[in-house]
């Protein structure tokens, strides 16, 4: 299952708090993740920085425990909002036939 993982501030959290050698881990860490397969696609926003994930887990659950090995996350400095995705569906309405798509209304 494609998940989308959307970092949160924590409130009270400063710049101040992360240190070189969290960075350095949490790095490793992505990389072990992007290695394996889980984590598909990395971003941080343009506007913010927060860190945007696609992952590749069996659920949402599964998301969150593998989210829980990142070092920043075990610090208490950042968190994720994690969204289920689903291929989009609407490409069928281009497939239905005109006296049936009246009926689907």
């Amino acid at each position: 299952m494609k998940l989308l993982a959307i970092e949160q501030d924590i409130p009270g959290v400063s710049a101040i708090h992360f240190t070189p050698q969290l960075k350095k881990a949490e790095a490793a860490r992505v990389w072990e993740l992007y290695q394996a397969g889980v984590f598909r696609e990395l971003y941080f926003r343009q506007d913010a920085a927060n860190a945007v994930l696609v992952l590749e887990c069996a659920d949402a659950e599964s998301a969150r425990i593998v989210l829980e090995t990142l070092p920043l996350v075990k610090a208490g400095l950042i968190a994720f909002e994690i969204i289920p995705l689903i291929a989009y569906p609407g490409f069928s309405r281009l497939f239905v036939e005109e006296n049936k798509e009246h009926e689907l209304l």
